[in-house]
């Protein structure tokens, strides 16, 4: 990989919660990069700091509580963590999304569908009355979503966990950002589900060439999804191997040359 390819570059990054004979040092000097249009995985036990590293992309964790003895996490060449939280603001709603493990927490039960996405064309680009139902009805339709216009109206409860993810997945594409974030999104889902949506962020992830950041602790649904996985060890959160998936996508878990990828990981963990 270039230089002009890369998009994320994390270096040296620590992060560290509470301070004096009380820190803890979750991450430790951690580095990592992310071409333009990639799809990095990050796996790792509980306790590894994966998701806590990939919430650190947005600046996402509860600072000052959380900060960072060292590192930097440099973004189209701008490094993140000095920017105020107004310029983050500008970051996260226009050039990086996060999807979070469970839909729920950031899908408001007391709105309906068209309402949550509605609001961040609002919000993002001025988008509003039939040009923005036009949009929603889209966006629902590129994340596979059947009858679109029909769920409109619906309630995160009226929806299985599935569709939820799918929705999900829309409000992260409204602003069609360059980075996606993805932290354990497809794990409360049963096999089946989980399988169909891969399928579903592989097409996506061909479609419109984002570049996708996926923490998961499943280390087949790595090989599956990614070009690279970065495998975290745990106390601290170090990487231990970054390994390069070199196959051909659509890759099936029982082939042969994707289980010795799997078995490979298994083994760094």
């Amino acid at each position: 990989m270039n230089a002009n390819e890369m998009l994320l570059s994390i270096r040296d990054l620590s992060i560290a919660f509470g301070s004096g004979a009380r820190e803890f040092i979750a991450v430790d000097r951690v580095s990592f990069d992310i071409g333009k249009g990639e799809t990095v995985a990050v796996v790792g036990e509980s306790g590894s700091g994966k998701s806590v590293t990939a919430l650190s992309v947005m600046k996402l964790l509860p600072y000052p509580a959380a900060h960072h003895p060292s590192g930097s996490i440099m973004f189209k060449g701008r490094d993140l963590l000095p920017l105020s939280e107004r310029e983050m603001r500008h970051v996260r709603g226009n050039d990086i999304t996060i999807i979070f493990q469970e839909p729920m927490t950031s899908l408001n039960p007391l709105h309906t569908i068209e309402k949550q996405i509605g609001e961040i064309l609002e919000l993002h680009q001025g988008v509003t009355g039939q040009a923005a139902r036009a949009r929603i009805l889209d966006l629902l339709d590129q994340v596979g979503i059947p009858d679109p216009a029909g769920r409109l109206k619906s309630y995160p409860h009226q929806l299985s966990g599935g569709m939820r993810s799918r929705v999900a997945l829309a409000r992260s594409l409204v602003t069609d950002p360059t980075t996606l974030l993805m932290d354990e999104p497809f794990s409360r889902l049963d096999a089946q589900t989980r399988a169909l949506m891969h399928g579903e962020l592989l097409r996506i992830h061909s479609m419109k060439h984002m570049t996708v950041v996926f923490v998961t602790h499943d280390v087949e649904e790595a090989v599956v999804l990614a070009d690279e996985v970065a495998v975290m060890s745990p106390r601290p959160g170090r990487v231990r191997e970054t390994v390069a998936i070199d196959l051909p996508r659509p890759r099936d878990p029982t082939d042969a040359s994707v289980t010795r990828y799997i078995q490979r990981l298994r083994a760094l963990i």
